[in-house]
């Protein structure tokens, strides 16, 4: 049974990860071309063989050329930036839905992920609708003096950034409720049987204890930021070239398969790559 468990996992994973990885990899190994797919492939039968051609070019285009080096420091910021955001909004929310009787806990989370029962294009849409410059936000900060008259929120950073925190907040929510209501209460009940006030057992206990749901809700938030295309092309500037947006247009303005799959590739590896690297090389200098 264990094995047969295992073999469906590996066979899911086969065919929605590594197959489509497989074709991307390809494609960027292959040189550009005419016609629909505008690439050549790099294994090909000529002449009754298999001929090998292999094009590092891609590769060696967005490993040296700025603008993708851009668009990679930009989409790591903005990804940086919502990740904090998410923190700053999803910990309280998670800490509160967590220390809530069990009979309210499930009714708040299903609050959490009400938002997920509507089309994600139709949500971000609504945000158009309450960010322009008649919409209900820029109105209502006039109206409370913040601001001589409304503001222009839309398509700015703020925009963007209001678009990213609201779509991946409960990515961050989840994990860190998971964590936080699993946590003993009888450890902050002993915490404050030594003395130890509510920030002090907070910092002492809980913090700590819940670092495992931080990195988990970080993880969910952050990689996916990375690479987002629609919140920055509907809510962001002009200034906002990210990678999801460089990727757009190098698969669909441009027409260039192989440099668009090289510079996925190259994000990839760095995404999931480099974290693995440092955490192995953590752990072996623990033992």
């Amino acid at each position: 049974m264990r094995r047969t468990v295992l073999a469906l996992g590996w066979l899911w994973l086969g065919l929605f990860l590594l197959a489509p990885l497989a074709i991307v990899v390809t494609i960027a190994l292959s040189a550009a071309g005419e016609g629909m797919p505008p690439y050549v492939p790099p294994l090909q039968w000529s002449g009754g063989g298999l001929k090998i051609a292999v094009d590092p070019g891609p590769f060696q285009l967005v490993l040296t050329d700025p603008l993708y080096r851009h668009a990679l420091a930009i989409s790591l910021r903005i990804a940086f930036v919502a990740t904090l955001g998410c923190l700053a909004i999803g910990y309280p929310m998670a800490l509160a839905i967590a220390r809530m009787p069990e009979r309210r806990r499930n009714l708040l989370l299903l609050l959490v992920m009400l938002p997920f029962w509507t089309g994600f294009l139709m949500r971000i849409n609504a945000w158009i609708g309450l960010l322009n410059d008649a919409g209900w936000i820029p109105r209502a900060i006039a109206a409370l003096g913040l601001a001589a008259a409304p503001p222009r929120i839309l398509y700015t950073d703020t925009a963007m950034y209001l678009g990213l925190v609201y779509a991946y907040l409960p990515f961050m929510v989840l994990p860190l409720y998971a964590n936080l209501s699993r946590q003993d209460p009888v450890l902050r009940e002993a915490a404050s049987d030594l003395g130890a006030g509510p920030l002090r057992a907070f910092l002492t206990v809980t913090l700590p204890l819940s670092l495992p749901g931080v990195a988990a809700g970080c993880a969910l938030v952050f990689i996916p930021s990375v690479g987002e295309y629609v919140i920055p092309e509907l809510l962001g500037g002009p200034g906002a070239e990210t990678i999801g947006r460089t990727l757009w247009s190098e698969f669909f303005d441009n027409r260039d398969w192989p440099t668009a799959c090289a510079l996925a590739t190259v994000v990839l590896v760095l995404l999931l790559g480099v974290p693995a690297l440092a955490l192995r090389a953590a752990r072996g200098r623990a033992a």
